[in-house]
């Protein structure tokens, strides 16, 4: 038996979790910082300071819930990159003080990988080469994962990433942070048909890259016309159908480009990840277009969307497994899906 206690802090999420043999989850918490809110955005200074306060007590939880000791844990899983650097070192910083006193093994996980390899707990017999779509307020890639440490980025955003975009276009009607569970919720009162935005990148030339800063352009400027047409803010019913012609755009896009990765690939296994994946029009659009070609979509319950404790014990679990898990040693923030 295999326990591994996992940390991640790369951004405003402290949590943690206890993970059994990979699969089974003993206890999960998050503490999500409330504070950005009135920012409209993180505020890195202020989610570095809360992680200090928060990562102690979130240890302690999931190791009470479980109902095992720091003696039994096997290995600390923790997030060493990408991410805030400062909310980074807080994890990083906090698993190696453990290490040191307690004589347990560390190890280091890519947070992209991280989010790519949870769906492990619930589909552990998958097998390799799978496609994954990696879609968050950070990152939009498509990525060839022939193992859990051997990776290859497919396609990747150009400028904005698709949950970028979602927060942006909700700043602009006023709605709070962070957006995209809001605008998946409202956009399903409007019309996605309601206002022709750009598909950007779409052309037959077979790219597979992505690009956002276009449509929420777009998306700015349909709003300044209505509001100096009209002298007020947007109607509900027109908010609804703006959002809604956004949302769609963006699934759109991400849709098309998976849908011509996989086939491309000849990959009939496509996993989909990251916090926009727990968005529930791009899950059926995503699922339908795919059986087309005869591929099945593996999606997690939206609470292993975002950022949790259990992807990063699932990852390192899977590491160990494949005999790629290395001790963590500093934070690299830039850290991508796969080095050069």
């Amino acid at each position: 038996m295999s326990l591994i206690l996992g940390i991640e802090s790369s951004c405003d999420d402290t949590a943690t979790a206890v993970v059994e043999n990979g699969v089974r989850i003993l206890a999960t918490w998050t503490s999500t910082q409330a504070v950005h809110e009135k920012y409209g955005g993180i505020v890195p200074e202020l989610a570095s300071r809360d992680h200090l306060r928060q990562v102690l007590p979130a240890v302690r939880v999931v190791l009470e819930r479980a109902d095992v000791s720091l003696d039994e844990i096997d290995a600390i899983a923790v997030t060493h990159g990408p991410g805030l650097v400062g909310s980074l070192l807080v994890g990083v910083s906090f698993a190696q003080g453990i290490s040191l006193a307690r004589g347990i093994r560390t190890i280091a996980v890519n947070h992209l990988h991280a989010h790519l390899l949870v769906h492990r707990v619930h589909a552990p017999d998958l097998e390799w080469p799978v496609l994954g779509l990696l879609v968050s307020g950070g990152h939009t890639e498509l990525v060839r994962m022939d193992g859990p440490n051997s990776m290859r980025v497919l396609g990747a955003t150009r400028d904005d990433a698709a949950g970028e975009a979602f927060d942006k276009v909700g700043k602009l009607v006023d709605l709070a942070f962070p957006a995209g569970p809001i605008i998946d919720r409202l956009a399903r009162g409007g019309d996605p048909d309601a206002v022709s935005f750009p598909r950007a990148m779409l052309k037959p030339s077979g790219n597979l890259d992505f690009s956002f800063s276009g449509l929420k352009t777009a998306v700015a400027q349909h709003v300044r016309s209505r509001m100096s047409a009209g002298g007020r803010p947007l109607a509900e019913d027109e908010r609804n159908d703006l959002l809604a012609s956004f949302q769609e755009a963006v699934v759109d896009v991400l849709v098309k480009k998976t849908v011509l990765a996989a086939d491309r690939q000849g990959l009939s296994r496509v996993v989909l990840a990251g916090g926009v994946a727990a968005n529930t029009r791009l899950r059926t659009e995503l699922e339908a277009e795919l059986r087309t070609i005869g591929a099945r979509l593996i999606t997690s319950p939206p609470e292993l969307c975002t950022d949790n404790g259990t992807m990063v014990a699932v990852a390192a679990e899977q590491m160990i497994r494949a005999g790629t898990a290395e001790p963590v040693r500093n934070a690299e923030p830039n850290l991508p899906v796969c080095r050069p």
